[in-house]
């Protein structure tokens, strides 16, 4: 009997030394999974806001504002072109000096192009450049030969992301990886202003920690938004900021 209740004592104290050892160990353990799991999906959701923050600044540049309006800004990253200033040649140091401005250069071309335009017609713009580059009196007497300045419109998609999406898979950008669905919160202060009262419209995306590792190890994610709200840090990632301006900066950069 005796022997028994030895033998019993013996088996639980195992028993609890093989439950403690699991517990120590998985206290280890569950920390450094949970860690590399938010890197490796902190990686895909900065990628997204990288892009929506380039969306976001294309529309700026166009619009002179941002949108909180995701229907607004996919529609404008599928149908608006994307507008870029293709240069060739530069103002010489003593083209400066003597009063040149890209503005006034620009002017003197613009001009010579239209009266190119009312005596002649020309294949394309190089044929049309080539004319008033030896042929304006003004052109040449500025010594603006070479000096081009054009406006021209691309796909808007394939000038921001060079390949990356389509007409197909935009709308991917203004969704949180990992979070079974979820859209980037985000926030526009287009009335902002300096202290010299300087208007500056400001955004601000953001993902939540809870959003995109709510499945994991919930001690340690209430320790992570614990730890960054007690540094006074956003619990979880966002580029820009509606309350002051910051260029536009992701809290990870």
């Amino acid at each position: 009997r005796m022997k028994a209740t030895k033998i019993t004592v013996i088996s639980s104290l195992a028993v609890a030394a093989i439950v403690m050892a699991y517990f120590c160990i998985m206290s280890v353990v569950t920390p450094i999974q949970f860690e590399e799991t938010r890197i490796e999906r902190e990686s895909a959701v900065i990628s997204n806001l990288v892009d929506l923050r380039t969306a976001e600044l294309e529309y700026h540049h166009q619009k002179g504002c941002f949108t909180a309006s995701y229907d607004t800004l996919l529609h404008f990253l599928k149908n608006a072109p994307k507008k870029e200033l293709l240069k060739e040649g530069s103002l010489t140091d003593k083209q400066l000096e003597a009063g040149m401005t890209e503005k006034k250069a620009v002017k003197i071309i613009n001009e010579a192009k239209k009266k190119a335009l009312r005596k002649n017609n020309f294949e394309d713009n190089d044929a049309l450049y080539a004319y008033i580059w030896a042929n304006d009196a003004d052109v040449k007497a500025n010594g603006l030969q070479g000096f081009r300045r054009d406006t021209i419109e691309s796909n808007m998609l394939q000038a921001l992301y060079k390949g990356k999406y389509d007409e197909t898979t935009i709308d991917g950008i203004v969704s949180i990886p990992y979070s079974n669905g979820l859209q980037f919160e985000i926030e526009v202060n287009n009335g902002y202003k300096t202290s010299q009262g300087i208007p500056v419209p400001l955004f601000e995306a953001r993902a939540p920690f809870e959003s995109y590792l709510g499945d994991l190890n919930k001690q340690e994610l209430v320790n992570l938004i614990d730890r960054e709200q007690k540094l006074d840090h956003y619990a979880g990632l966002k580029v820009g900021d509606i309350y002051a301006p910051n260029n536009n900066a992701g809290n990870w950069e």
